[in-house]
């Protein structure tokens, strides 16, 4: 469990570490405002589900499969709706799709095992209380 905390710790500070620059959402890439927006209530999930795993909290095992159902969606959407030519627009310089498809089949692996380690462990889950303080 300290592990997958960690796991969830580092999730929170990758996101944070993207603030400010574009960000594919369910196959559109978002700039500005908005892409800072998404990351900000990503990195606020996040935050959540790492303090939720610290405390054991029954109700972050059902946010940590829905989350991570959420971002497998996610993940295969920016797969098949975002193009080559619109990731090089974004971000400024040329993209490799064989190395963007092997990164998103890399990404989607790691989501499925995760969430299956985490359904398997529910009973690492013990405290039944709705609220994290």
């Amino acid at each position: 469990m300290i592990l997958l905390g960690v796991m969830y710790l580092f999730f929170f500070l990758l996101t944070v570490s993207t603030f400010g620059y574009p960000i594919p959402f369910f196959g559109v890439i978002y700039q500005g405002r908005t892409a800072e927006a998404l990351v900000f209530i990503d990195s606020l999930v996040c935050l959540y589900l790492f303090l939720g795993l610290v405390k054991r909290q029954n109700l972050t095992w059902y946010f940590l499969l829905c989350y991570n159902a959420f971002e497998l969606v996610n993940s295969l959407a920016n797969q098949f709706f975002i193009t080559p030519v619109e990731l090089e627009k974004a971000v400024g310089e040329k993209v490799d799709p064989q190395g963007v498809l092997a990164t998103n089949i890399s990404v989607i692996i790691a989501i499925l095992l995760l969430s299956g380690f985490i359904f398997r462990h529910r009973e690492y889950f013990s405290n039944r209380s709705k609220y994290l303080f």
